[in-house]
């Protein structure tokens, strides 16, 4: 399905997808192949920023239902997002792509802070920002950073990889029989319990009017694709 043309996106990438094939951690080989789509898209014009996940590296949900205090995991997890960022930094600046991490937990010897009229001076000239530790608070997700920084950021689409090329009804994993979305609405997403993102965040890009793009991110060059219309991806905006 053609897309609209867009000037600004956040691209959201879920932890897992830094693996690689591996069991665990960051792949860097494999967050090089990511850094080449991320260079192929902003070589299209447009200014983009960037979330990533720490699911590779610790998940505060699964600390928390593990005994580990859920305020104290979810800041741990915060800084797994710190590492991945930096992570894809070094990997887009080795590739001649201007980055800049900006972090919601204050860290200046690594990163900047979050300072959004600093962010988008950054795109304006050109860079890459990678926003890192979610929203700088417990409780939420890293889907409900990237919705708020897209909001702030006044993006016109967040754009999630993940591992699947869409949103279905049902999990293609365990449904060989589930049926993938082309467009679908926000509402239908909350009141089906869909998975496309937690709740905050598409009530987020709902309330200010950000289309969700999902798309399968390790297939090669499957972001360039998408973005030119020709890729698979669910839509999710205003609608049924």
């Amino acid at each position: 399905m053609p897309l609209p043309q867009f000037k600004r996106i956040l691209l959201k990438l879920s932890g897992e997808v830094l693996m690689g094939d591996q069991p665990f951690g960051i792949d860097t080989d494999y967050v090089a192949k990511l850094a080449q789509e991320v260079k192929a898209a902003k070589e299209t014009g447009l200014e983009i920023c960037l979330v990533i996940g720490g699911g590779n590296i610790f998940r505060g949900m699964a600390g928390a239902a593990k005994g580990m205090d859920r305020a104290q995991a979810d800041y741990m997890g915060m800084l797994a997002t710190v590492m991945n960022a930096l992570a894809m930094q070094s990997a887009l600046e080795q590739i001649g792509v201007e980055t800049r991490v900006q972090s919601a937990v204050q860290m200046d010897q690594v990163c900047e802070p979050v300072i959004r009229r600093r962010a988008e001076r950054h795109m304006e000239k050109g860079r890459i920002v990678i926003f890192a530790a979610g929203v700088g608070a417990p409780y939420f997700t890293t889907d409900s950073g990237a919705a708020l920084r897209a909001a702030e950021m006044r993006c016109d689409a967040l754009f999630k990889g993940t591992s699947v090329d869409g949103v279905y009804n049902a999990d293609p994993k365990k449904d060989p029989s589930a049926v993938r979305y082309e467009t679908v609405g926000y509402d239908r997403v909350l009141a089906d319990n869909l998975k496309v993102m937690d709740a905050s965040a598409v009530a987020l890009c709902r309330d200010n009017d950000i289309p969700i793009v999902v798309f399968s991110i390790r297939e090669r060059g499957n972001l360039a694709r998408v973005l030119a219309g020709e890729g698979t991806q669910t839509v999710v905006g205003a609608g049924d």
